[in-house]
Parts: C-alpha cells; structure tokens; sequence
C-alpha cells in the first residue's frame, strides 16, 4: 500500500510537504511564530500600506485644492500674478488651465452644495451708477424675460439708467442684470446697453498683451486727446493673452497679430460702426480701425453657436481648453437696432454667457476675457485738467482704472463722447 502511495503521490503534494518542512525547520531554529510564516498574512500589511500612501496623497490633495480655493477668493490679484508668472513657466500653459479647471470647478461644486436659494441678491452698483430711466432714451429699455425663474430678484431684467455727468439729461448706457443659468441661482450677469450714435468705442493694445512675446507690444494707456479732451466716459477688458491662443489684434495701421480663421472678431470702422462676425478669411471692407478676435464665436446672426458641436471642438484650440471652466467671464453683443452689449458675470459657461447676451438683444456677440482678476468695467467721470475720478460697476469688478490711464500690459476697449 505505501508503494502504491508512493507511486500516485503528485508532485505538488510532494512540494507542498517538503516546502512545510522547510517551514518547520526555519520556526524550530528562529522560534518564529507560526503566524508569520503564513503567506496570506505577508500581504495584508502591504496592501494597508498601499491603502494609507493613497489616503494620505488623497487628503494633501484635498488640502492643497481647499487652499488653492480660498486664496483665489480671498486674493485674487497675488492668485493671479502667481499663476502668470510663476506657476505657468514652470508647469506649463496646458497645466495651468487643467489646474485653474479644478480649483472654479470644485469652488463651483461646493457652492452648488451649500447655496441657499433664498438668500440670492442682486449685484452692488456703486455709488450714483444706477438712476431711474430717463424718457427719450434712444436705447431699448423693454424688460427683459425672466420666464423660468420662480423667485426673480428685485430689478432683475428691468433696465435702470448709468448715471454720467457728462450727460445729466440723456441716457446713453443703462445696466440690468440676468441669472442665465438655471443650475446656478448664484450666477449673475450684469449686462450694459451702449448707445452707439452717442458713444464711440475704442481699443488698446497692452504694453506686454497680446503683441508683446512677438516684439509688438502697445501703449497701453487711453489716448492722450480723448483723456486730455475730457472724452473718456468708460473702459473694460478685451481678450486673451498671447499663449492662450494668439488670437488676431489690429489698431490703425498696426497688426499686433495676424487674424485666424474660425474666431469671433470684433470690427470697428472709422465711422463709429461696429460688427462682430465669424471670421473665415473674409473680406472686412474699407476703412477699418481695428480688429480683435477672442475664441469661438457666441452668437451668429442670432443663432447661440456656442454650444455648436464644432466650435465647441473649436475652444480646445486653447492651452487644454477653457470651454468647460465655471468662472468670470465677460463678453461683446450687437443689437438688432446697432447699440452695443457689454456683460459680465461669475460661474459662467460660453454658453450661459451666450444666452445672457442673447436675452439681453444680442444678435451677434463674442467672449472677451475670463477669470475674477481679468474682467473688468470702469465708469470714468471727467473732474477736469486732464483728471477723471472712476469706480467699477459693481462690488465685485477689479478696479482697471489707474492701469487704464497710466499704463496696463493686457489690451482693452474704451469708450469716449462722439
């Protein structure tokens, strides 16, 4: 019988007993618990290992995020400064607008957890910059839809009039302001209406922005003759950096950068008319003062293209794309009747931006810049001698105004008396 187990043993079990007497031996010798030696058990603290470098990665992850987030709102100026010109040379243009996608998206996700409805309030003009409209105004001054929204805010789509000395009996901008986002209660949009036969409007290229990394920067300042001439009524931000997508800029007779197909561009003539198309190599007619492109066009001819699915492949043209980034952002329309839209609003989309402009008239519009340090609206008053005081045009805008008379290195629009 032992034979006949001998001859049917497997060589697995074979190995298994000589490897067990191998065990044996090592625990007599070491006296090493029996515990130990059992495989299983080798790995359980591996695996806890793995499971704690992740939880602990996890967590300085989440701090870093949280911090990140604060010191955005808290500072946003040093937030920026810090990303331009520090964090962008170093980890790259791709990288920074993946990071900047994490920090307003997740700042957005939790504000969407801990928002109260309840509790929305309307924008904060300063001081003297909204009055009861004024009759007469060439300017259409209809309210504004609010369908869809169960508890509008007091004054929400009810255009008031922009207060500016220069013309105490004549409405020439009036603001409102538009919640264009359902989702988001919290995503307001202020929007400014422009009378065109009254207003001229103008633009700057910056002293670094967006000509300057190909050897052509601008002056960066509002021309002397407007300021000097006491003609200087407004001034708000205009587009991209250079490395975020080197989107054409003409003023006169100089191209700070060549135009590209597939853009929203902004075109003003000499005679104070303005256009805003989709470029596509087109002809833009004689007597152009300047040109400026900013990402995909918003609204075509009264048609939203933001959404579109092939301008929204369109935005990735940028470093990784902004298309889906929840932030500040500000924008351009025409009306139907040539007056001028300007808004700006936080925790908005291309496409939320698109539809403010569209229920504010806009027939055709544009993006300009995006991000809490970069939008901006000055209202100028002239104090006389080639002085002006200025305020921004609501709590929440940086104040461009010292850059815009003494020199900023981004371009930007003005507006000045016909």
């Amino acid at each position: 019988m032992d034979s006949l187990r001998q001859k049917i043993r497997s060589p697995k079990i074979q190995h298994i007993q000589e490897h067990n007497q191998k065990v044996g031996i090592v625990r007599k010798q070491f006296d090493v618990p029996i515990e130990t030696m059992d495989c299983s058990n080798e790995k359980r603290p591996r695996k806890f290992q793995i499971y704690q470098k992740f939880k602990f990665t996890a967590l300085i992850f989440l701090v870093l995020l949280i911090s990140g987030v604060i010191f955005i709102k808290l500072n946003t100026a040093a937030a920026a400064y810090l990303t331009d010109n520090i964090l962008r040379p170093v980890v790259g243009d791709k990288n920074i607008v993946f990071l900047e996608k994490i920090f307003f998206n997740a700042s957005d996700f939790v504000e969407r957890l801990t928002h109260n409805s309840n509790f929305d309030k309307p924008p904060i003009f300063n001081e003297d910059s909204s009055q009861a409209s004024i009759a007469g105004s060439d300017l259409n001054l209809m309210a504004l839809s609010t369908a869809g929204d169960d508890k509008p805010l007091a004054g929400e789509g009810q255009w008031k009039n922009l207060s500016l000395k220069m013309f105490p009996d004549k409405e020439v901008m009036a603001h409102t302001f538009l919640r264009p986002d359902s989702a988001r209660s919290y995503a307001i949009t202020t929007v400014v209406q422009i009378d065109k036969q009254v207003l001229r409007m103008g633009i700057v290229a910056g002293t670094k922005q967006p000509g300057g990394p190909v050897g052509k920067p601008g002056p960066g300042i509002v021309p002397k003759d407007i300021v000097s001439g006491g003609k200087l009524i407004a001034a708000f931000d205009g587009g991209f950096q250079y490395k975020d997508g080197a989107y054409g800029m003409i003023v006169g007779g100089n191209t700070y950068l060549p135009l590209r197909s597939d853009l929203g561009t902004i075109i003003g003539y000499k005679d104070g008319t303005l256009k805003i198309i989709d470029y596509t190599g087109q002809p833009l007619g004689d007597n152009v003062e300047f040109v400026r492109q900013n990402c995909p066009i918003l609204i075509s001819n009264g048609a939203v293209a933001a959404g579109d699915p092939r301008n929204k492949k369109l935005w990735g043209r940028l470093a990784a794309g902004t298309v889906d980034i929840l932030t500040w952002r500000s924008g351009l329309g025409l009306t139907k009747e040539g007056n001028l839209l300007f808004a700006v609003g936080n925790n908005l989309t291309p496409i939320t931006l698109a539809n403010a402009l569209k229920t504010a008239g806009a027939v055709d519009a544009i993006q300009l810049d995006i991000n809490p340090i970069w939008v901006r609206f000055n209202i100028f008053n002239y104090l006389g001698n080639g002085k002006y005081n200025s305020i921004p045009l609501t709590k929440d805008l940086q104040d461009g105004s010292k850059q815009y008379l003494n020199g900023y290195e981004k371009d930007f629009f003005y507006l000045y008396a016909n």
